[in-house]
This record gives structure tokens, C-alpha cells and sequence, in this order.
């Protein structure tokens, strides 16, 4: 990759930056097919953030602004504009400078799962899901499988008042759904969606009680850290399709791109190209 007077960037914004895999992703795809941009790890502490964020986008090549932990929640009461998805997830991963010069919000970690779904052929329209874990990329997937047209869900948190707060914000925007809080019991869905940290290695405590999972669930997971977690490998034995944490994060990326005004790749070309 060659770098000039007309690279473009894009700032990945977070604290620690040590595990940021995007650079990974992004700079060997960009380089592949000649785009003339940069994904640039930066680290950021949460006093600077909100004159930091604000700073970069007077540069005249941002491209735009990924966000990653711990600024996700706060950035939303520092764009200018909150998409739906976002204001729904109650935070944002993505920021992009509009012609007008204001700075507009969006959330992808929901969209990556949505598109996941779908790449595997399970379209969630007038589907019945369970969304266990009422936290930032629970309350993301929420928001984007209502947008897909998620007819019926339920939302399950250890703490309830988290799953409340998601449902009241879901109704605000999709009050023609059937939304309810309160029950991890998973039997009778047609989607399961762990966005839980429970279930990552073999031995660890389950989110919900797999033997009352059925078969013909699509039973999906958050976590990226390991492909195949003891939640998924139980899935597995119940006879379910099902989609790894790291399937969500490469069909993030597309969605990433095409917000940021670049050419699309599909997932593979993605994996492909990738770097660690």
C-alpha cells in the first residue's frame, strides 16, 4: 500500500487499541483492489474523546470514524444526527461528516448478524426471536432483526431493567411489534441469538437451557474470541444451523464500507484478503 497526498482515512477510535483486528481486514482488502484509503488504530482515553472526535473530522480526508469500546455509548450524545438503529442500540459504531459538515451516527454490529442470517438463507421477516443479553451488541442485533421485520420478540437480561429500556425504545420506533421481557425459556422461537458472554468455553454456564431448544432454531452468537463455543457446539447437537460471532464481524464490514461510500466485497473476499 502506498500511501500519498490523496489517501484517504479512516480513524478507528478506541482505548486499548492492541486487539483491533479492522486494520487487518480493511488495509490488505483496500490494497488488493486499489482504493487509496488507510484504516489508522487510535488510541483515546475518555476525558480527550469529544474534542478528539470532533477534531479529526476537520481533516479534509476523513473518510469517516469507527468507534469501538469505550466510546460507543457516548458517542451518541456527540453527533449531530442518530440514525434509528442507533438511537434504539443506545449506541454507535460508525460516524461519517455529512455534505452539510454535521456528523451523522450509526450502529453495524446488528446489521453484521442481520446480513449473516441472511447470507446463511434465514430471512428474519415475520420470524419469532429471542434475544438473550439486553447489553450494546443485544440491544444492536435488536434493533437491526426489527428493522429486517422481526414480527414477534423477546428480550431476556439479567438485569431486567435493561431489557425493558430496549423493548420501550424498540416500541417507540416498531409499534406494530409483539415485544415482551422476562423469559430466557427458548423453546417454540424460530431465531435464538445469544449476545451474552455466557457459553464461551466447554464447562461454562449456558444462557438459556439448550434441552429446551428446538431443532429447526437458527441459534446465533456474539462472541468472536472462539469460533465454535461450548453455547454453539450445543446448538450444534440439537440438530440447529448456526452463525459463529466472527461470521458477524466480516459481514460487518461490507455494511461499514458501503456507509463509508466505497465499494462493497462479499464476506469470502474479505477473508481472503485478511491479514492474522
Amino acid at each position: 500500500m502506498t500511501i500519498d497526498g490523496n489517501t484517504e482515512i479512516i480513524a478507528h477510535i478506541g482505548f486499548p487499541t492492541y486487539a483491533f483486528r479492522a486494520p487487518l481486514i480493511y488495509n490488505p482488502w483496500f490494497a488488493k483492489v486499489g482504493i487509496n484509503a488507510i484504516v489508522v488504530p487510535m488510541s483515546c482515553q475518555v476525558e480527550p474523546y469529544p474534542r478528539f472526535l470532533r477534531s479529526i473530522f476537520h481533516l479534509g480526508n476523513i473518510r469517516g470514524a469507527l468507534i469501538t469500546m469505550p466510546h460507543k455509548v457516548s458517542t451518541v450524545g456527540m453527533v449531530d444526527e442518530v440514525l434509528p438503529t442507533a438511537a434504539i442500540a443506545g449506541s454507535c459504531n460508525a460516524v461519517r461528516r455529512l455534505a452539510d459538515g454535521r456528523l451523522q451516527g450509526e450502529m453495524f454490529d446488528g446489521e453484521g448478524f442481520v446480513r449473516g442470517l441472511k447470507r446463511k438463507g434465514f430471512d428474519p421477516k415475520g420470524r419469532r426471536a429471542l434475544v438473550v443479553g439486553a447489553g450494546g451488541v443485544g440491544c444492536a442485533i435488536a434493533a437491526s432483526l426489527a428493522a429486517a421485520g422481526v414480527l414477534d420478540m423477546d428480550l431476556f437480561d439479567v438485569n431486567d431493567a435493561s431489557a425493558q429500556g430496549l423493548a420501550n425504545r424498540l416500541m417507540q420506533h416498531y409499534p406494530s411489534m409483539t415485544i415482551r421481557t422476562g423469559s430466557n425459556d427458548p423453546a417454540g422461537y424460530e431465531l435464538l441469538v445469544n449476545a451474552t458472554p455466557m457459553g464461551m468455553k466447554d464447562g461454562d454456564p449456558l444462557p438459556v437451557d439448550m434441552a429446551r431448544v428446538d431443532a429447526s432454531t437458527f441459534v446465533g452468537e456474539v462472541v468472536m474470541k472462539t469460533d465454535m463455543t461450548a453455547f454453539l457446539k450445543a446448538a450444534q447437537a440439537r440438530g440447529c444451523r448456526i452463525q459463529m460471532g466472527s461470521d458477524m464481524l466480516y459481514e460487518m464490514i461490507p455494511a461499514y464500507l458501503e456507509y463509508f461510500g466505497y465499494p462493497v466485497p462479499t464476506p469470502d473476499e474479505l477473508r481472503a484478503a485478511a491479514q492474522g
